[in-house]
């Protein structure tokens, strides 16, 4: 049964199902693209429009840009845009840091930008799921607290970077930072369809590898020449093969660029391509391994083969520290008649971040949806209230000492 204290917060959160509706339609509207820096401040503005009704201490945290290999073979320089950090009572006794991110995987140039309602519980849009649906859970959970007499016993910081998407390489020194002195992490990536949280994680890491060779004629002198995509294919077939190596490894080759002219040898192949570990010392493992591959290659028979990239996120195992916190959200969910299980992903997410730098955390408290990353992307409207009143009532029980941050167990990261 829910405490008598809690329920009138949470009736007013099932009172704000419209709104809630509303913001997650209007701000699928708003392309945040990794790379579409304009999109992504402006989406940030209409964050910052109705989040500032919390009345926190607003702040732009400028990031440093990151380097990528063009399609040329070049490392370039890529622009950032800042993250949005909100917060209030740092001071309180119990302090806890929410995340989630700004941007999505569709850059203005996709097909797919304009959401529409599929059903009267089910809207297909950019971002509705992952994560722009979160933000509004997350809003809607703190303007809940917020109006809960016990709040000033709690602490929080809110953490919004624009480049989760693409392994939050510029804003990881932000989460860092974010992690010291909290209690635990709440981050509002989707739950699965059916509500469950994602429990141990794997870590990732995104590469290339440059190979380059020697143009020539391929009718008149193909002999001299050295053809960079039969070289590049040979050693995406390497790198394939050692999946399944180690418990849970997965090399995934994504991508592959490079070649002209049909009748010129190629002199250029550019493989792109995603790691997935279960151990952490598995990262050293398989890179040992890559170094192998390209030994074969690199500056011999006129190729050379060079590697780019690393590992963003290590792995997030269900630790016992992490046990006792997913433990808190199943126990508010039971409250709340929800049957909400904990179940291993192959993902990842800034909850791998926050783990490496000590913060027991839960990731999934965003939306139920479906289909993420792809045009048939979609949000279950009545998991934005559901969700909502979940967070709300953790944040309340936190506030309240009826969950005890002293019951999570001190974390062994460093």
């Amino acid at each position: 049964m829910i405490d008598a204290r809690y329920q009138p917060h949470l009736d007013w959160i099932a009172t704000q199902q419209q709104h809630m509706v509303f913001l997650t339609e209007a701000w699928s509207r708003i392309n945040s693209g990794s790379y579409h820096l304009e999109g992504i401040r402006k989406f940030r503005r209409a964050l910052e429009d109705n989040f500032r009704w919390l009345d926190g201490t607003m702040e732009l945290i400028p990031l440093a840009p990151i380097t990528q290999i063009d399609r040329q073979g070049h490392e370039i320089s890529i622009e950032m845009t800042e993250v949005l950090s909100i917060r209030k009572r740092p001071e309180a006794p119990i302090q806890v840091l929410l995340a989630g991110h700004m941007d999505t995987v569709y850059g203005p140039e996709h097909p797919f930008q304009t959401p529409v309602f599929l059903d009267e519980n089910t809207l297909n849009g950019p971002g509705v799921t992952d994560l722009k649906g979160g933000l509004v859970v997350m809003l809607k959970a703190l303007e809940a607290l917020e109006k809960f007499e016990g709040a000033s016993n709690l602490g929080w910081q809110i953490i919004l970077n624009p480049d989760e998407e693409i392994g939050s390489i510029a804003s990881d020194p932000v989460l860092k930072q974010a992690a010291l002195g909290k209690h635990l992490g709440l981050i509002y990536e989707p739950a699965t369809a059916q509500g469950d949280l994602a429990g141990a994680r794997k870590g990732s890491g995104n590469f290339s590898i440059t190979v380059r060779g020697k143009a020539a004629h391929a009718g008149r002198n193909p002999e001299e020449g050295r053809n960079a995509i039969v070289a590049c294919a040979e050693i995406t077939s390497l790198l394939f093969a050692l999946n399944g190596k180690r418990p849970g490894l997965t090399v995934n080759p994504g991508k592959v660029e490079g070649g002209g002219a049909l009748n010129t040898v190629p002199d250029l192949a550019i493989l792109r391509f995603n790691i997935r570990t279960q151990q952490q010392e598995d990262e050293a493992w398989v890179l040992q391994q890559i170094k192998l591959i390209l030994d074969q290659f690199h500056l011999q028979n006129g190729f050379e083969a060079t590697l780019h990239g690393q590992f963003t996120r290590q792995p997030k195992p269900l630790a016992p520290a992490n046990q006792a916190v997913f433990d808190m959200v199943v126990d508010c969910g039971r409250q709340l008649g929800l049957d909400i299980g904990v179940k291993p992903s192959g993902g990842c997410c800034d909850g791998n971040n926050l783990w490496k730098y000590g913060l027991p955390n839960v990731d999934t408290l965003g939306v139920r949806g479906a289909h993420i990353h792809s045009a048939q992307e979609i949000i279950y409207l009545d998991s934005l209230t559901e969700r909502a009143q979940l967070s709300a009532l953790l944040l309340m029980r936190l506030a309240s000492g009826d969950l005890p941050v002293a019951a999570i167990p001190p974390s062994t990261q460093e």
